[in-house]
């Protein structure tokens, strides 16, 4: 099995200098705007589900 993968830049400010954050498992900092966050695995969508209401607009 594989390591999971780590994320490629900041989703804030787009650089690429990010670390593990002491927080725990899926936290990440940024070094050049000193952000914190965390990924999470959400899960699977249905076959034929995007995520959108009928109007067009995110849920």
């Amino acid at each position: 099995m594989s390591e999971r993968a780590a994320p490629f830049f900041c989703p804030y400010c787009g650089d690429e200098d990010l670390r593990p954050n002491e927080q725990g498992h899926g936290a990440w900092e940024c070094a050049a705007c000193s952000r914190a966050f965390q990924l999470k695995f959400l899960g699977l969508l249905a076959p034929g589900t995007s995520g959108r209401t009928s109007g067009g607009e995110e849920i």
